[in-house]
């Protein structure tokens, strides 16, 4: 039984700038992880670095330019391992409709539970990041 997270939101900002924030390293560090590498092109490896013990890897399963990408972990813990997790953005009266998944947890545990709440946190940080410009030091993410 596989389980999902999904988050919607809406972003004062063009789809570009959402994709750019979701897609480029130097926005993801500003928004997510503390060092990040990776192209939005199809198969192209990411890294998403947090800590030396949270140093994970995943792959581009999925990008349409401006529109939607998805990322296949590679290597991260034993419960994010072969989780998708993507973005699909849709324009929305000057703004983006951006839906945020999650999807093939093995089971609702504490870590499901637990990277469900972040992502929501998560989200609202990048909210804020792409309408105000609003950087949140790593260590104070949550």
């Amino acid at each position: 039984m596989a389980v999902n997270i999904y988050h919607n939101l809406l972003i004062k900002a063009s789809p570009k700038q959402v994709f750019d924030a979701v897609t480029k390293p130097e926005h993801l560090n500003n928004w997510w992880s503390l060092k990040s590498s990776g192209r939005p092109e199809l198969g192209a490896e990411y890294n998403l670095n947090f800590t030396d013990d949270f140093n994970w890897y995943c792959k581009v399963s999925d990008v349409q330019k401006n529109t939607s990408i998805y990322f296949k972990m590679t290597k991260s813990d034993k419960d994010w391992e072969g989780t998708t997790f993507g973005f699909d953005l849709e324009p929305k009266d000057n703004a983006t409709w951006l839906k945020f998944s999650h999807e093939n947890w093995k089971m609702p545990n504490d870590n499901f539970k637990h990277s469900s709440f972040c992502w929501a946190m998560l989200l609202n940080g990048l909210k804020n990041y792409v309408e105000k410009g609003k950087i949140v030091p790593f260590q104070d993410r949550n």
